[in-house]
């Protein structure tokens, strides 16, 4: 049994060095999005509640910024609750705001996030939420709004379509107003209303969804347009530095046309 774990790890230590020697920092993505999917299946087959699985998840989320610091990823945006998500049943609902209100204060007071300069901000629609997940996000914002180095985007009570929706609205207004002819509305115009309008680049070179299934389910619908697809046939919890870097290699080894 013994010999089994020491020969799986040492297999592991030498493939992941392998993988960190095949990526080129020069050609790694600028912005990446991970959906985190697939804590109530891995529960399932652990045959643990379903909450168990959220709190895995939870704890793998908290790796994410060592791993993207250390492979050279200047903004991820990790997509944790979407606006359909909320339709679960109050239980569940409930105990998500309480998980993810545990996690947001420990980010307050997490070392890494000065360390490394990184700029914290919830993107969706905070009216959603409970006051006090709404304030905690507040608060990372105002701690961390000066850092440029790195960005961390939290998708909480998010939906793309409403993304795109409330951009619509904000210029709709400045029409209105006056202060803007429907003639001049551009590309720029929709993306400086936008909720990833404070990161220098908000396009998204690549998506990792892990759990096996093959869509975005309304994950930065804009910012996504030309973006790279990794699926990974891997629950969330169980995600690892890995598979990371197993979907930075496969970005880098195809052929980006963005459209042309």
């Amino acid at each position: 049994m013994l010999s089994n774990i020491f020969r799986y790890f040492g297999i592991y230590r030498i493939y992941s060095r392998y993988l960190k020697n095949q990526i080129s920092k020069s050609i790694t993505p600028k912005h990446i999005g991970i959906i985190l999917d697939g804590n109530r299946r891995w529960a399932e087959d652990k045959m643990a509640p379903s909450n168990h699985g959220h709190i895995i998840g939870a704890k793998t989320a908290k790796y994410l910024l060592d791993w993207c610091h250390e492979l050279g990823i200047e903004a991820i945006t990790i997509y944790v609750l979407s606006t359909e998500n909320l339709k679960r049943s109050k239980n569940e609902v409930k105990f998500l705001f309480s998980l993810i209100e545990e996690k947001l204060k420990e980010l307050l007071t997490e070392e890494k996030i000065h360390k490394y300069k990184v700029r914290v901000k919830g993107i969706g629609n905070i009216d959603l939420l409970p006051q006090n997940i709404s304030n905690l996000l507040s608060d990372l914002e105002k701690q961390t709004s000066s850092y440029k180095d790195h960005f961390m985007n939290i998708a909480i009570a998010y939906g793309g379509r409403f993304e795109i929706l409330e951009s619509v609205k904000k210029i709709a207004k400045l029409v209105k107003n006056g202060e803007i002819e429907p003639s001049n509305i551009t590309f720029e115009t929709i993306e400086q209303h936008l909720y990833t309008s404070h990161l220098p680049n908000q396009d998204v070179d690549l998506i990792i969804r892990t759990s096996g299934e093959e869509r975005l389910s309304g994950f930065l619908i804009w910012q996504s347009a030309y973006s790279e697809h990794f699926f990974l046939d891997v629950y969330w919890p169980s995600f690892r530095k890995i598979d990371l870097m197993r979907a930075l290699r496969t970005y880098q080894r195809r052929s980006r046309r963005l459209g042309i």
